[in-house]
């Protein structure tokens, strides 16, 4: 284990965290409730989350700001510029993994939170030199920049610690793969209107809704954060997740309103004598 994954464990650990993080993000999953706001904050517009695209913009303008700051000469206008453009970017991208980390629980919220707090202070440090570098004192807006950057660096570390380490923003659907013939799952007497059902097909857990003659089934884990669709409410032909609201059709599995982005594996549905059957939809 190398030291940083060390401190990253150690971070996942530290309990009193818990007192700052679990009441900020009661508040912002409060101000961000299902609805456009959500679905713009969380990517379902683009079918991908939108915050690891939009740290792009802020970790490229002031890498190469600080590249800048060393060559120096002409290069300095251009490394203020990026400096500015990334102050700018960081707001939205803060905006955007603010939401996306008041969704977790436990050790990932912990990390998300010094995740933040490094980030948060890498803008503090390049607004600070943004602010030296227009009133003249270049030297002080370098060195708060190549400090900016040392916070910048602790954050994405652990950032791509919960990407790759703790999976958050993954989806829950991504490796479940139901059965490719026809199987039985249910009489379809037994299922009510409009209630869902959940049921196993091989190795897969499902959700089935009746509505009129038609028997739909989506896979039961939602894709945001593993929620039982098969607790959750059904109406318009829709699905809500119980967990955080995400939406999906039923028809297809599309997404109707975030915080999920990605689809729901919908499956092929017969009756054949009173006997619900499924199987996976061609990919």
């Amino acid at each position: 284990m190398s030291v940083f994954d060390d401190l990253a464990r150690r971070i996942e650990r530290w309990s009193a965290l818990d007192r700052a993080a679990d009441p900020l993000a009661a508040a912002v999953g409060r101000a961000a409730r299902p609805g456009p706001v959500r679905d713009l904050l969380s990517g379902a517009v683009l079918g991908h989350p939108l915050h690891p695209l939009l740290t792009d913009v802020p970790i490229g303008a002031w890498t190469m700001a600080g590249l800048l700051d060393l060559v120096g000469g002409r290069a300095a206008p251009v490394a203020d510029v990026l400096v500015a453009t990334g102050v700018v970017a960081a707001v939205p991208t803060a905006a955007t993994g603010l939401h996306d980390w008041s969704d977790t629980r436990g050790a990932p919220r912990r990390v998300g939170l010094v995740h933040a707090a490094a980030n948060s202070a890498a803008l503090g440090l390049y607004t600070a030199s943004l602010l030296a570098r227009l009133r003249g004192r270049r030297t002080a807006g370098k060195a708060l920049g190549l400090a900016g950057l040392g916070a910048l660096t602790a954050g994405g570390y652990l950032g791509g610690h919960l990407s790759y380490v703790e999976g958050v923003g993954v989806n829950r659907t991504a490796w479940r793969r139901g059965p490719a013939r026809w199987t039985d799952v249910a009489a379809a007497g037994e299922l009510p209107e409009g209630e869902p059902r959940r049921v196993v097909a091989g190795r897969v857990s499902l959700v089935l809704v009746r509505e009129g003659e038609r028997v739909h089934a989506l896979d039961s884990v939602c894709s945001h954060m593993g929620g039982p669709l098969d607790e959750g409410e059904v109406a318009g032909g829709c699905v809500r997740c119980p967990w955080h609201g995400s939406v999906f059709r039923l028809a297809d599995g599309s997404v109707v309103h975030g915080p999920a982005t990605s689809p729901q594996p919908a499956y092929e549905t017969r009756v054949e004598q009173d006997r619900v059957q499924v199987r996976a939809r061609p990919r």
